[in-house]
Order: structure tokens, then sequence, then C-alpha cells
């Protein structure tokens, strides 16, 4: 009996040593706010919850945090609030998201944030005014975390989804090709972290291919993850857009090496408690009159983005007289306008973006070449339309994957090749087609396609939504 006693004395003080080196970091994390200052006096009070638990609590957001909310976006400076509350919450850091560069105002932005932006991929020259770190080493109670930022990168152009205009003096480089030069990170740092505005798909690739990653921070996909999603022993996380919550996440940390890791997701609407001061912060932000004039009122709801992008077209080739309308899906942001009034603020969720209208004579065959290659046989990019009709023809094996498409005109006649037709886009598309218009005569109107949808309603006074669908799939 003796023995065992002694034995398991020896076993518990063996153990103390053990559990003594075990630490814990704990992190917050946010990805594509898209300006949704409404929900940060809930998302305060989480990051006020933790510190009182966790006094060296890390905050960090993968990128997109502006664009889709008119009292930030049409603030000046441009994008002013979403800082404002990012400072006041006590980010550490953020990487860059493709829309982080909607709006030319990224560089006073970044002098205004008490936080480090963090982007590996993108470089730009001094002209431009984007300060920007690779990487950034951060110190939460004595144990270090290092952090490695990316942004998307289109292979088609070499640039993030956004207006190309908008990276004067900017070049990117694949993440991939990036990443490997911060190997050295993972051997000076407890904790090594990937803050990744790739995509959910090549986040799972981006851990197969660097396993000395510890976690990868996710967005730009919107993907929602369940909680402790592994992948070649890399936790990964990502919510969906607009802040329905965040994580927080523990990585427990023994003698250099990470031996645990876990993620929660907490829901951002529904929490307790609000922090007094940033819903302050937020009333005031929110306080213009201009966004609450009623321009029209829809006399049934419009249940998705592309019917809501059908109001778009219509209004598009109502100001122009055009024969084709051609609107690209991810310039509309928002996905349901319910019955009843529509007001400033609809109108600017629905078309947050600086664009302009842009007319031009393009035949039946360039209308097709113009869609092929905006979409890149990728049905996610595949936009919607006004004056035609189209039918495709996804891939079984990857739904996303468009094998064909053809176009009708309204009354099912196939597009006449051959005809010349009046084409109305916004200057954003007009921008990603370089190929198909680089010797069409182009005549941009200096007209905000805002401001088209804006005249579009009140001249019509209510809307309908007939739900007959301008694309059939295959």
């Amino acid at each position: 009996m003796k023995r065992r006693i002694l034995a398991a004395c020896m076993l518990i003080v063996m153990a103390i040593p053990t559990m003594a080196r075990q630490r814990e970091v704990h992190i917050l994390a946010v990805n594509d706010m898209h300006a949704t200052i409404g929900l940060f006096p809930q998302l305060a009070a989480i990051a006020d919850s933790l510190r009182t638990l966790y006094p060296d609590l890390l905050v960090f957001s993968a990128g997109d945090n502006r664009t889709g909310n008119p009292f930030n976006d049409k603030y000046e400076p441009s994008s002013y609030p979403i800082v404002a509350l990012m400072n006041q919450v006590g980010f550490n850091g953020s990487t860059l998201g493709n829309h982080d560069f909607d709006v030319c105002s990224l560089p006073p932005l970044i002098g205004l944030s008490r936080f480090r932006y963090i982007c590996a991929n993108i470089f730009p020259s001094p002209e431009s005014g984007i300060n920007v770190v690779p990487c950034q080493v951060f110190d939460a109670g004595g144990l270090k975390v290092g952090v490695i930022g990316v942004v998307q990168v289109n292979p088609q152009n070499g640039i993030p989804n956004t207006h190309p205009e908008n990276l004067t003096g900017v070049t990117f480089e694949q993440a991939r090709d990036v990443v490997p030069r911060y190997e050295w990170v993972s051997r000076e740092c407890d904790v090594t972290i990937l803050l990744s505005h790739l995509g959910y798909s090549e986040d799972i690739k981006m851990a197969k291919r660097f396993p000395w990653l510890d976690l990868i921070i996710g967005g730009h996909t919107h993907t929602q993850l369940k909680p402790g999603e592994m992948h070649n022993g890399i936790l990964i996380t990502q919510n969906k857009n607009k802040l329905p919550y965040c994580t927080h996440i523990t990585m427990t940390v023994d003698d250099g090496h990470v031996v645990g890791k876990e993620a929660e997701y907490i829901d951002i609407p529904h929490f307790a408690s609000r922090n007094a001061l940033v819903e302050q912060m937020v009333r005031q932000f929110s306080s213009s009159p201009f966004f609450q004039r009623v321009v029209a009122r829809a006399e049934t709801p419009f249940n998705s983005v592309n019917e809501i992008a059908e109001i778009v077209c219509d209004a598009f080739m109502e100001e122009s007289h055009a024969d084709i309308a051609i609107q690209n899906r991810g310039g509309v942001r928002l996905d349901r306008l319910p019955a009843g009034d529509i007001t400033v603020l609809d109108v600017l969720e629905i078309d947050p973006f600086v664009n302009v209208a842009v007319e031009m004579k393009l035949t039946g065959q360039q209308v097709w070449q113009l869609i092929n290659e905006y979409s890149q046989n990728n049905f996610y990019r595949f936009p919607n339309f006004a004056g035609i009709t189209c039918e495709v023809t996804l891939d079984k094996a990857d739904t996303l994957k468009i094998r064909k498409f053809k176009l009708f005109t309204p009354d099912g006649r196939p597009l006449n090749p051959n005809k010349t037709y009046h084409v109305i886009i916004n200057s954003y598309v007009a921008a990603t087609c370089k190929k198909t218009l680089e010797n069409v005569k182009t005549t941009y109107t200096n007209i905000f396609t805002s401001d088209i949808i804006m005249r579009y309603l009140e001249r019509h006074g209510t809307i309908t939504n007939h739900n007959t669908p301008r694309i059939i799939i295959r």
C-alpha cells in the first residue's frame, strides 16, 4: 500500500511541472464584416467579457471590413466609422480583403487605424500610401504569436476582385508563392497564424501546403464552418458575412509548441449585453435623415440577390433606352428586400460601389464574349441581365463550373451573333472585361449607377416581383 501511495505521489509531482508549462493564447476573430456597424455594441461587449477572463486577448479581422453599409461607405472620409469602432473594440490586426480596396480611401484609413494591417502578398509603391506589414509578432502574456496576412488574388488578372482603378501603384503575388518566405515565423513564435482572405477551399490547400501553420483565420467566401474544423492538423475558422458570429479561439502552448486547439462561435446579434460607449458611437454614425427618405414601395418581397439584380438591370435599360443591360451579381450587396417602403439606405445597400454607367454597341457575339470573359466559367460570377435570357448548363460533378451557356431574346429566339445591340454595364464590369472591349468604343456616362436605380424607383413609385427567372439552369 505504501509503495502505491508513494508511486501516486511521484506521478503527481512529475505532472506539476508539465501542467505549469502549459499556457493559453486567446483570440477573438471576425471576417467579412462589411461595415455592419449596428452589431458593434454586442461585438464590443463580447470582447470586454473575454478580456475580463483573458487580459491578453488578441482581436483579428480576416478582411473585408468595409463596403455594404451606406452609413459607413458614404461617411467622409469613406469608411471612417468602421475604423473608429474597430479602434474602440481594440483590434490588434487585420489583413486586407478585396473590398477593402473599394473607393480610394484606404491610405487615410490606415493612418487613422490603431491596429496593424498585415498582408504579405501586396507590394504597394511608396506613392500609393498603403502602409502594411507582411507579418507581425504579438506578445500574448509572454507568448509570441506570429501572424502572416494574405489577400485573394484573381489568377486571371493578378489582382483582387475590386475595381482595377483603385489599385494604382500596387502589385500582388499569389499567396501560395509568398507564404513560404515566412516559415521562419513558426520557428521564432509559439503560435503561427495565417490571417487569410483567400476563401475556404484555398485555406484547405494552404493547410496542406504549409503544415508549420497552427491556425488559419479565414474569410472571403462567407463560409459558416463548424467549431474545431481541422485540416492536416491545422485549425481553420470562418463565419458568414455581416457578423452573425465571431470566433473565440483557444490555443494551448506547451514548451513552445501548440498542443491544443479549440474554436467557439459566439452569436453576436443575440449576445446579452452591449457596450454603451460603442452603442452611442453607432447612433451618431447612423443619425443622418438623408438615408431614411422613401423613394418607392415594394408591393411584394424580393427574396434573393438575383431578384434584386433584375431591378438594377431594368433600371439601367430604362435610363439609357438600351437593348441589353448586364450587372455583375457581386455588385448587388443586399440579398433580400421586404415588401414595404424602399429608402435611400436600401438603394445604397443594393449598390454601395461608386460605379458609373457605361454604354456601348456590341454584336450578339461580343455580348456572349463579354459574359464569358466576366464569368470565367464560374457560375458564382455569372451576371444578371435585362433584355436577354440565358440557358446555362452546369457541370454535374462541379455545380459551380459552367459547361456552356446560350443567350436568347425575350421572345425566346437565339440572340443574333451578327446583330448590333445597344448595351449598358457598370464601370467595374467594363474594367474587368478589357479583352472583349479592347477595340470597342465605350461611353462613360459619369452617372452613378446608384443614382440610376434611385431615379427608376422614384419614377415608378411601386415595384412588383414577377418571379420570372431570366437564367435557366440545365
